[in-house]
């Protein structure tokens, strides 16, 4: 069974930015597979996060890719970025829409279904379930299932972003389920065996 859409990747940035990063996620999304890429940086300073942001929006931009900044609306609102992704222990969608008025709003919602009726009655963009495998980007302290997919759709027509160590060999099973999206990282940029280039790649069913 073949995606919603052609753009199904909603691609997270590396914990580090290396050398030919800039290089690298050019090409990627000239592959025309992300629909959105997040600037995740945990260990980055705001001033630093500026000027990467800057040179990503660029990037994404001149992609047609929608870029997302985690965490922080004031940095979004800085860079005016698409929109922020909040995680359940940053500020409630209600402030952050103060700050970035009608940006793209997206939420983590783990496996929770209050957490889910939550983030639909405070009218986030979208919701992000997971996570659904083991990840080496992050520890996984909610393992998510796929009944969540499924009652998140009775619910809602809010797009859904499925997360947690999605990579090749796992992603075709996950789209069964009609998410929207899936969130990848660690595959694309951690990769042993391919370079970011390559591995994109293999999340297609041309293969």
């Amino acid at each position: 069974m073949k995606p919603h859409n052609k753009k199904y990747i909603y691609l997270i940035s590396p914990n580090h930015i290396y050398k030919n990063f800039y290089e690298d996620l050019h090409k990627i999304l000239r592959t025309n597979k992300v629909a959105y890429f997040q600037l995740r940086l945990k260990n980055y300073s705001t001033k630093e996060i500026l000027l990467i942001g800057k040179k990503i929006k660029l990037i994404c931009s001149s992609n047609k890719v929608k870029f997302i900044v985690n965490d922080t609306p004031k940095i979004a609102k800085i860079l005016d970025s698409d929109g922020c992704h909040l995680g359940q222990s940053d500020i409630k969608i209600r402030d952050a829409r103060k700050i970035i008025k009608n940006k793209i709003i997206g939420v983590t919602c783990h496996n929770s279904i209050l957490l889910i009726k939550k983030a639909i009655k405070s009218k986030a963009n979208y919701i992000a379930l997971g996570a659904f495998y083991p990840s080496n980007t992050k520890k996984v302290k909610y393992k998510a299932n796929l009944k969540t997919i499924s009652i998140a759709k009775k619910l809602s027509k809010i797009p859904i972003v499925l997360i947690g160590g999605i990579n090749s060999f796992n992603f075709k099973k996950l789209l069964l389920h009609k998410p929207n999206f899936l969130a990848i990282s660690g595959y694309i940029w951690n990769n042993k065996n391919l370079s970011p280039v390559e591995a994109i790649k293999k999340i297609t069913y041309e293969n």
